[in-house]
């Protein structure tokens, strides 16, 4: 196992199966050492584990833990791209995207999940640029949709 896998173990986390695109594109690209990762819904299963909206029928806590999930499925899919988590040399940006009422105004504090996380595992080389931002929907309902940019080893 390697080491970011290890931190893994240690945190408690698992790496779900990766899932299939859900229309015509595909889950990551590579370019030189740049890996792009498609935005991740949070699914677990064949089902979206939290849908609906923050503001309404969905709690910030669930909103952060949706992120979280959306954050594994980027692992998951990285590990499939790379074959080994290890190639990850940095995150260098992620963009959240978090279904909400026009009144929800902390879209920040829930992408925090996913930030969080990959700070937590890769450690210095997780802390990146960001951008979290409100839509009023997202594919199957979900309540949060999660891409990601690293560099990678080549």
């Amino acid at each position: 196992m390697n080491s970011i896998e290890n931190k893994l173990t240690t945190l408690q986390l698992e790496l779900p199966t990766v899932s299939t695109p859900l229309a015509n594109y595909v889950p990551y690209t590579i370019s030189g050492s740049l890996l792009f990762v498609s935005g991740q819904l949070p699914y677990e299963k064949g089902t979206v584990k939290v849908a609906g909206q923050l503001g309404a029928a969905v709690s910030e806590e669930e909103g952060i833990e949706a992120a979280r999930h959306c954050m594994l499925n980027i692992l998951a899919q990285a590990k499939a791209a790379l074959g080994s988590l290890d190639k990850i040399k940095r995150c260098l940006k992620i963009t959240g995207f978090v279904n909400a009422t026009p009144e929800f105004t902390a879209h920040p504090k829930i992408i925090n999940g996913a930030s969080n996380l990959i700070v937590s595992v890769l450690g210095d080389a997780g802390k990146h640029a960001r951008a979290a931002v409100g839509v009023s929907s997202l594919p199957l309902g979900a309540a949060v949709e999660i891409e990601a940019i690293f560099e990678v080893a080549n």
